[in-house]
């Protein structure tokens, strides 16, 4: 069965953050909402000091915590992995955005526009069923069910493959089918030694991040 994953490789990240302006402008957050986001982190003492920079967001988790703790069942699985919520259920009760260990969700209860009015671009992109109720990232889930719907192939396809991956300049974020060897994001993470973020927690984080090749 189908199972959408993501990989970023650190090695490659240089921490533009055009990912995050990228799903920014495609899923028209508001502001202060960052559903892609690159945290830059520095390491190691001075004179030997170095700096990574690591994409982070919803990690459409195997066993989502987000989940198990709302009230509506507004957050669901998909049978592809991808952790959805239905804005119709949800009450805005911020549950899953305290079980989430990954602060990836997202709470916005009165609209608000980068300066001050709207724009005519916020107009037209303004989602008034996104007020009051959580957010995140969805894997730009309706660019994947309608490009599968022409036969399009997510994470091969720009079409059909989220945004943020579409933009990066570095190259450093793919996107693939983690169940099927020939895939792409598979063959990375064969070639390549890889750490999920808090897999300690048991989550089964959808999320995996290349640091080193294979030994």
């Amino acid at each position: 069965m189908t199972r959408w994953a993501m990989v970023a490789d650190l090695r490659r990240c240089v921490g533009c953050q055009t990912c995050t302006a990228a799903c920014k402008q495609a899923n028209a957050t508001p502001p202060g909402v960052q559903w892609r986001r690159v945290v830059d982190l520095e390491v190691g003492e001075y004179p030997d000091v170095k700096r990574a920079f690591v994409p982070v967001g919803c990690m459409h988790c195997d066993d989502p915590p987000c989940m198990h703790v709302c009230p509506s069942t507004a957050t669901r699985k998909r049978p592809d992995g991808i952790v959805t919520i239905d804005y119709d259920l949800c009450i805005g009760c911020g549950y899953c955005a305290v079980a989430c260990p990954y602060q990836a969700r997202f709470k916005v209860d009165k609209a608000t526009f980068a300066y001050g009015g709207p724009t005519e671009s916020e107009t037209q992109t303004f989602h008034p069923e996104r007020l009051g109720v959580a957010t995140k990232c969805t894997f730009c889930v309706e660019r994947i069910d309608a490009g599968v719907a022409k036969a399009l192939k997510p994470g091969v396809d720009p079409e059909a493959t989220p945004a943020c991956v579409n933009s990066c300049i570095a190259q450093a974020l793919h996107f693939g089918d983690v169940e099927d060897p020939e895939s792409n994001i598979s063959q990375l993470l064969a070639e390549n030694q890889f750490f999920r973020m808090h897999e300690e927690l048991g989550t089964g984080p959808r999320f995996y991040y290349l640091w080193d090749k294979a030994r």
